[in-house]
């Protein structure tokens, strides 16, 4: 009995100890004064990170808007609502699918990409070296690719609705015969921005914050071997895509009850 409460204690200290030095980064490299002269880093981050990241989130948003369609046709039509594809599709990727998936995408791309180049560093002794002539290391390496995040998220996810109503609507109209008005304005007036974008948004932005953080902590806090590297990148994808599922549980139940 002794035994497992030492271990239990002992496993709660190294997680108390780990969030501690994730929330110090996290201090160091956002709530710090910006630093004007990193913006180009930031730029080069968006792109390494969202631009490089578009073809995937669009082929993925086409591919499940398509399957939406077809899946929720086939269910409407058995009540003669099929006018109700395009709104029905409309929520369901601007609300869930479309921040959620989007949000494991970036993590699956970006997060294990940012963890291993990280870590790289790491294991080369670059940021031991940045440190040495006085080059702070998180605000160099860590602060842009944290804001990258936070930017391009939201960004991408939207684009992956976009994408997912499009392909949805090739599907609903021009193969499976959905009256295009009706498919359109059902979305219309049922789509509202502020009870329903806006929403999907916040999700986004959450999600782009806690995957971002999990990457570059796990790249900076690995242990600088091949082997140390191999295990964070593997870290980032699985606490990136737990965490995403579990707050998309929390912040639907937040958004519902209001």
């Amino acid at each position: 009995m002794l035994s497992r409460l030492r271990r239990i204690g002992q496993y709660s200290l190294v997680v108390l100890a780990t969030l501690g030095r994730a929330g110090h980064i996290w201090w160091q490299a956002v709530w710090r004064k910006p630093q004007l002269r990193n913006l180009p880093l930031v730029i080069k981050q968006i792109y390494q990170l969202g631009v490089l990241s578009v073809v995937i989130i669009v082929m993925s948003g086409f591919s499940i808007g398509a399957v939406l369609a077809l899946q929720g046709y086939n269910q409407l039509v058995k009540y003669g609502s099929e006018s109700a594809l395009g709104l029905g599709v409309a929520l369901v990727l601007v609300m869930e699918i479309g921040p959620v998936v989007s949000a494991l995408l970036f993590a699956g791309r970006a997060g294990s990409s940012v963890t291993a180049e990280i870590g790289l560093m790491k294991a080369t002794e670059q940021l031991s070296s940045m440190e040495m002539m006085g080059v702070d290391p998180i605000q160099r390496i860590i602060a842009p690719r944290l804001w990258a995040g936070f930017i391009v998220m939201p960004i991408l996810a939207l684009m992956f609705s976009i994408v997912g109503i499009w392909g949805a609507s090739l599907v609903g109209v021009d193969w499976l015969g959905v009256h295009e008005g009706a498919f359109w304005s059902a979305m219309q007036d049922g789509v509202d921005f502020k009870s329903h974008i806006m929403k999907g948004i916040v999700k986004s932005i959450v999600f782009g914050i806690v995957v971002t953080w999990i990457a570059v902590f796990q790249g900076y806090d690995t242990i600088p071997t091949s082997e140390g590297i191999a295990n964070a990148t593997t870290r980032t994808v699985v606490y990136s895509s737990v965490s995403v599922l579990i707050l998309d549980f929390f912040l639907t139940l937040v958004m519902f009850s209001f």
